[in-house]
């Protein structure tokens, strides 16, 4: 484990904020991976990447959902966290036409995807869905990225499109000539994507959650079909989607080892 300070903070909601920091190996990961980040007080966790930087610089995004987030939602310029990896398998950058959705926090994973596509002269079109305008956070940095390539979209219609991400993408994708679809968010909305994609001929690649601990395969936690998220994803696309269709977005396992439902 590798310890790093973190050198600046940003709020991005009430309840969301960016910690960036410098770490060569995680500036050099693949969007879609994740680190395990530990803290003092705290459990360690798998967090996505939301900066991934040539120049040597990273950040987590954190969202509030409990002890451990909460501590880090409250770290400050100069405190430090250990961190391990990046692991997992992240996106494939395929295709001309990319529609890239998330929700909540599945934000994070995203924009790095939105800048390498950028990277390779491709404009992807991008949906942004939160709860409220509020939670708007990362609309700067994607309309600075993106332009008019960025929808938005609210939960309770205070900003935007009145709706889910998964509604929105259904719109796009019946008036567009999207090649692939990358998603990250709560797995049901990342469930009705595939499906519509599905039966339009739309491959998908999706970056899914769930418990992980030893970001190894050996604990078995974060089993999903055939699969260990914390190796052979957290990125899964079409064809292992398909497989794992039984336990994608109906259940999981929790932190005890027991199978319960997947309810968002």
């Amino acid at each position: 484990m590798r310890t790093v300070t973190i050198n600046w903070v940003k709020r991005n909601s009430p309840d969301m904020v960016t910690l960036y920091f410098e770490d060569e190996a995680c500036s050099k990961a693949i969007p879609g991976q994740y680190a395990m980040i530990w803290i003092p007080g705290g459990e360690e966790i798998p967090m996505s990447l939301s900066t991934i930087s040539s120049a040597g610089n990273s950040s987590l995004t954190v969202r509030e959902i409990g002890d451990t987030t909460k501590i880090l939602c409250n770290m400050k310029k100069g405190e430090k966290i250990g961190v391990r990896g990046p692991f997992g398998r992240g996106f494939t950058l395929i295709g001309k036409q990319p529609l890239i959705v998330s929700g909540g926090s599945g934000i994070a994973s995203l924009i790095p995807l939105a800048e390498a596509f950028m990277e390779r002269g491709i404009k992807p079109d991008f949906i942004l869905g939160v709860r409220t305008e509020a939670d708007l956070g990362f609309r700067g940095r994607l309309e600075k990225l993106l332009g008019d390539s960025i929808f938005l979209a609210t939960d309770d219609g205070s900003f935007g499109f009145h709706g889910f991400s998964s509604q929105y993408a259904v719109r796009l994708m019946d008036r567009g000539s999207y090649d692939i679809v990358y998603t990250c968010g709560p797995e049901l909305m990342m469930v009705s994507i595939f499906d519509e994609a599905e039966s339009r001929g739309i491959p998908v690649q999706a970056c899914l959650e769930r418990y992980i601990k030893c970001a190894h395969g050996l604990c078995g936690s974060c089993g999903i079909g055939p699969y260990r998220v914390c190796m052979d994803g957290p990125v899964f696309d079409s064809e292992k989607l398909r497989e794992i269709r039984e336990d994608f977005g109906i259940r999981k396992m929790d932190p005890t080892g027991k199978i319960v439902r997947v309810n968002h």
